[in-house]
């Protein structure tokens, strides 16, 4: 990736009294508005060669120029660690994240995450926000990711989650029998009592929408598709949990271990023995930022969720 970025531009007419970081937003609809302001303010992007103010009001006709250096956001360290590129361009990589990689680094994991893999991978992440990452998993939750590679891709495939044109599905191992699919259409915020927790909160909550459906049933558990229609934290586990189809392994959702009637030695073992929650982003499909192609991935299931399912089946039988 280049460090410099230079753009240029003539208003149009007919924007002929619209501010300046709204004409800009128009002509450079790669970057945020937000983006375009800080560039505007410290005089990088300018009208007929003159630095302005964002408000400013522009006539028609003007020469807007970009010249912005690219500096960087992060002073996280690259790490040499494996990651499972499932594809890659100039523009964006698609991950597929193993259990147990923290995403961010944030208190308590300063290192060893996702983003010091990719800044060793490619140290240009370091000039994107977040290196690039425009969603999460959490850190036991395992598959899919897209991570931008230039500001271009980062804004627009922050867009496309915005206007929830990203299309994300799950495969999850739930307790509970289950007669059918379903839709869980809950509002999600902070727990309120407990601040590190999310919860399904009627009144302050944020939309939340998760659609299911039944893969394979057993006993006393089932195989499940989920898609989300919404991306809030902690969603699908909050949502099952809420629904009393926590899933199997969640250690804070999941309430303490339900053992289930008839199960043989072997299952409980396993289920108990179950290291996380058994979730797993299983496909991934969005507009690629530059050829507007659309993309899908899919990423098969994890080894300890394969190994789950294949308990239950012989319990089952």
């Amino acid at each position: 990736m280049s460090n410099t970025i230079e753009l240029a531009a003539d208003v149009p007419s007919e924007c002929r009294g619209q501010r300046f970081d709204q004409v800009a937003a128009l002509l450079f609809p790669d970057y945020s508005r937000e983006r375009l302001k800080e560039w505007i303010k410290a005089g990088q992007l300018t009208v007929n060669g003159a630095s302005g103010k964002p408000k400013d009001k522009l006539l028609g006709g003007e020469a807007l120029a970009l010249q912005a250096e690219l500096a960087n956001e992060a002073t996280w360290e690259a790490e040499d660690i494996a990651l499972d590129i499932v594809f890659e361009d100039e523009h964006l990589l698609v991950v597929n994240k193993p259990a147990g990689l923290v995403v961010h680094p944030a208190a308590g994991n300063y290192s060893g995450t996702l983003v010091n893999a990719l800044l060793h991978h490619n140290p240009d992440q370091a000039q994107l926000p977040r290196a690039g990452i425009v969603h999460r998993l959490d850190k036991e939750t395992t598959g899919l990711m897209v991570v931008a590679k230039t500001l271009a891709a980062h804004h627009n495939l922050v867009s496309q989650l915005q206007a929830r044109s990203v299309s994300r599905e799950y495969e999850a191992v739930a307790v509970g029998q289950f007669t059918g699919g379903g839709k869980v259409d809950a509002p999600i915020g902070r727990h309120p009592k407990q601040r590190k927790l999310m919860a399904v909160v009627p009144i302050s909550g944020k939309e939340a929408v998760t659609h299911y459906r039944v893969l394979d049933r057993f006993a006393h558990h089932a195989h499940l598709r989920l898609k989300l229609e919404t991306g809030r934290t902690h969603q699908i586990r909050v949502h099952m949990a809420h629904i009393n189809h926590p899933l199997v392994g969640d250690p804070v959702y999941g309430g303490r271990f339900r053992k289930p009637q008839g199960a043989s030695a072997a299952l409980l073992e396993t289920l108990r023995e179950f290291p996380r929650q058994a979730l797993h982003a299983a496909s991934l499909g969005l507009v690629h930022p530059h050829s507007n192609e659309l993309m899908s991935w899919q990423a098969p299931l994890p080894d300890d969720m394969v190994q789950l399912l294949a308990a239950l089946e012989a319990d089952s039988d």
